[in-house]
């Protein structure tokens, strides 16, 4: 799709709650992102509100498709092994500042 499709597409059907940079991102790898144009962005923005492990990152790909093959969400009505071990990590972080 081109640039002026998606943004026409967006303007139709998504609630304008924030405006938006004039770029139709279609790719990264690492921290770096190209547009539906093929110009090439340094990814500075790291998502709101989530950490950025940069974009096609192997390791995350593999970890990310291997959890997709067991479960992709279950409720936590229910233990899993990854919860609780995440929980774990989370615990026995370090507290900042250290």
């Amino acid at each position: 799709m081109t640039f002026e499709e998606i943004k026409s597409l967006d303007e139709q059907y998504v609630m304008h709650t924030y405006g938006r940079f004039p770029a139709a991102i279609d790719h990264g790898q690492g921290a770096t992102l190209w547009d539906v144009n093929g110009k090439e962005y340094i990814d500075f923005t790291s998502g709101i509100g989530v950490t950025s492990l940069g974009h096609a990152d192997q390791g995350w790909l593999k970890a990310v498709t291997e959890q997709a093959g067991k479960l992709a969400h279950i409720s936590n009505l229910f233990y899993t092994a990854p919860y609780a071990q995440v929980a774990q990590s989370c615990a026995s972080a370090p507290v900042w500042p250290m």
